[in-house]
């Protein structure tokens, strides 16, 4: 079957979350919390990044937990917390390495492209401009707009209808292998696993990757040999 469209996952797909989180956290912790010295400073910053969890805990328990277990030079709230963070977390917002040039070489093949992202509408679709990734992409589908979350298959579905694609004519390029891959494949797309934080969860039947890769500027190569297999294989 032929290929008609890419969808791509956002945080640690086409954005660079490790990086933007961890340059963050490091600005918290020089303008936010009492003096140390810069040994104490990678320790903290380790310890945010290791209870944040990659982004997939709720904000305001996370909030609450730096709250308490942080240094503070003042008192804080959630609310001044939260505040600080929608104002300068996106200002650390960097691009995955050969985001554009991927982007750029499927619209070369006539591709249709989509975004397929969990999150509060507000910060997604923020990170998609900030990024200047919006020009390249035919569908943006955000969980916060349409109430539905990944894994669940009615997400994929509206994605593929937006794109006016079918299943087989679709792969998906994500990280996260329940959200990205394998939910994917309960909808019949296959994936594109970009091996980033997470390992593989071998309890997830049903849903193997179709490729396995490190860097995006693999996916243009990938691209050209996806007519001719035959639907259902699950290669790294």
């Amino acid at each position: 079957m032929q290929l008609k469209a890419v969808l791509f996952d956002l945080d640690n797909t086409l954005m660079d979350r490790d990086y933007t989180f961890r340059s963050f956290a490091l600005q918290l912790v020089r303008e936010c919390l009492v003096p140390m010295d810069e040994k104490r400073r990678e320790e903290l910053v380790a310890e945010m990044i290791e209870r944040d969890k990659d982004g997939y805990r709720p904000k305001e328990g996370f909030f609450q937990e730096l709250i308490d277990w942080l240094p503070w030079r003042k008192e804080t709230t959630i609310e001044e917390l939260k505040a600080y963070y929608d104002r300068h977390y996106m200002t650390h917002a960097k691009a995955m390495d050969h985001t554009e040039h991927t982007l750029q070489a499927c619209r070369a093949k006539g591709l249709r492209l989509g975004i397929i992202t969990n999150g509060y509408s507000h910060l997604q679709h923020a990170k998609i401009d900030l990024l200047h990734l919006r020009r390249f992409f035919d569908a943006i589908v955000v969980s916060g707009d349409v109430e539905i979350r990944k894994p669940d298959r009615r997400i994929y579905e509206l994605a593929l209808e937006r794109l006016g694609s079918l299943p087989g004519e679709t792969v998906i390029v994500g990280d996260h292998p329940r959200n990205d891959i394998w939910g994917a494949a309960q909808a019949g797309i296959r994936g594109i696993w970009l091996r980033r934080k997470h390992d593989w969860d071998e309890t997830l039947e049903g849903g193997k990757p179709w490729r396995t890769i490190s860097e995006l500027n693999e996916i243009p190569a990938l691209l050209e040999q996806y007519e001719q297999e035959p639907c259902g294989t699950g290669k790294d």
